[in-house]
């Protein structure tokens, strides 16, 4: 590995629009389009998709209005286990770190099964006349080449990462323009009783699933020119943008289908998972369909060296609290995080290859992908939510003068947030998408997690309890640190 230097990861690397690049990419919209969208049209509220994408971005919007106050104050590597712990304390800080933490390494094992299987077993053979790789070792290959990438500097991630997501955009406004242009937008889809069709609850639940990554602004916080303009910024950038783009999208697959059948159409497809597919050869073609699954593996490649960047900015940030091994927060030459990348990787592959070998005649879509991506946004939306809690409270004990930043839009975000919680956690077989006894049960960790968070709080702030007063120390220590840089560096 490249010699390492400091606690320290590089600094003015990213502008708004690189860190809008990070973030958009985790989203996926190509893999939010192909198999997202049809299933919250499906399972959720039918033609009434678009509106109910709305209403989570306007949910989410009023939670980013405290939060962009919040990153105003505090710019860290270590993102929502930052706020927690600056709004609730210590130890609830400790617990959103653990949760974070387990999330998002989580989802880049999770990320390893899903890239591997259309790599291996949809894209290869649609290229190479039915030839099928072992999904295990396609998504090996490629989780070597992102480590490789993210080891190289997050400046060399948000280029990357901001050429795929050209190309998914691209792919998203040529087939929402198509339907426009041959068939019109029904404007149907804004009534009363499409919007409520169906099950508005579960098509606002898969909506908000569409938005996980969107909180991973402040991971960046460190690397960022001017983070406490950037990161807000960059906030709301990002949930607009994937608002809008989510929300056109669904509405085109609305039109094509035709309002009141949408949801029958979707249903009909959904164990196929061909909606998406079968639209764009109706109105792009069938060479379309191709690029459409090419640019699928480029957009799940891009989403797995976002949450690979992020993951590792999580054990880093831990690292160097000392909450974890402080052999994690030290950088390589570059500035990137290199130790804790590798024990990502590490643990991604060692828990792809579980699954790989306890279920060597399944793919990885029935296994490994429920248990990693299902946990994995149970996870985030729980983090999101402890976050907007954090944000009022923090600013309450300040008696804040300003009500609606920091106290009225933070705190209907936080309802929202935690309503979304609770329905993931009540229908995590619809988020997980598997009724496997092993994967009902993952919701038990989390609540294994804020035990043993609570326990290592204990042990902390009895037999090491420099440790623990460092859990608010090194936020305030890298604060400091940016104020001098600042005034140095006007």
């Amino acid at each position: 590995m490249s010699e390492t230097r400091t606690e320290a990861l590089a600094r003015n690397q990213l502008g708004v629009g690189s860190i809008v690049f990070l973030v958009l990419a985790a989203v996926a919209p190509v893999t939010v389009l192909v198999v997202v969208l049809p299933l919250a049209m499906a399972l959720g509220n039918g033609g009434g998709l678009p509106v109910a994408i709305l209403i989570v971005a306007a949910a989410l919007l009023l939670f980013a209005v405290g939060y962009a106050q919040m990153t105003k104050e505090l710019t860290n590597a270590g993102g929502f286990y930052a706020i927690a712990v600056k709004g609730l304390g210590k130890t609830a800080g400790l617990i959103t770190g653990i949760i974070a933490t387990i999330g998002y390494n989580a989802f880049v094992a999770g990320a390893l099964g899903t890239i591997g299987f259309f790599t291996g077993m949809v894209v290869i053979p649609e290229l190479f006349g039915g030839l099928v790789l072992d999904w295990f070792v396609c998504g090996l290959v490629l989780c070597l080449i992102v480590f490789l990438l993210a080891r190289s500097g997050i400046h060399i991630s948000a280029v990357v990462l901001g050429v795929a997501l050209v190309l998914e955009i691209i792919l998203v406004l040529v087939f929402t323009v198509s339907v426009l242009v041959q068939e019109g937008f029904s404007l149907s889809v804004f009534t009363p009783e499409v919007i409520t069709g169906g099950s508005l609850w579960i098509g606002l639940l898969l909506a908000a699933t569409a938005f996980i990554g969107f909180e991973a602004t402040a991971l960046f916080g460190e690397e960022a020119k001017e983070p406490r303009k950037t990161i807000p910024r960059a906030t709301y950038t990002a949930i607009v943008v994937i608002g809008l783009m989510h929300a056109f999208a669904a509405w085109a697959m609305v039109s094509s289908l035709g309002t009141a059948r949408a949801q029958d159409e979707a249903l009909a497809h959904l164990e196929a998972g061909d909606l998406t597919l079968m639209l764009i050869e109706r109105h792009l073609g069938p060479f379309m369909v191709l690029v459409a699954l090419i640019l699928l593996v480029v957009s799940l490649f891009a989403a797995q060296l976002a949450f690979h960047n992020s993951a590792g900015r999580y054990l880093f940030a831990l690292g160097r609290a000392r909450v974890l091994p402080s052999w994690l927060a030290k950088t390589n030459a570059k500035g990137a995080p290199e130790r804790a990348l590798l024990v990502n990787l590490v643990f991604a592959v060692a828990i792809a290859a579980i699954f790989r070998f306890v279920f060597p005649e399944l793919p990885s879509i029935l296994t490994l992908v429920p248990v990693g991506l299902g946990f994995a946004t149970l996870a985030i939306m729980i983090v999101q939510a402890i976050a907007a809690l954090a944000v009022v409270v923090y600013y309450r004990r300040r008696r804040d003068p300003r009500w609606w930043s920091t106290c009225i839009a933070p705190g209907v975000g936080f309802v929202a947030l935690l309503v979304f919680s609770i329905m993931a956690i009540v229908n995590f077989s619809t988020v997980a998408g598997s009724e496997e006894p092993y994967v009902l049960v993952l919701p038990w960790l989390l609540v294994a997690a804020v035990i043993g968070g609570i326990v290592y709080a204990a042990v902390l702030r009895s037999s090491r309890p420099g440790v623990y007063a460092g859990l608010s120390a090194d936020l305030e220590k890298f604060d400091e640190e940016l104020a001098e840089a600042a005034t140095e560096h006007p």
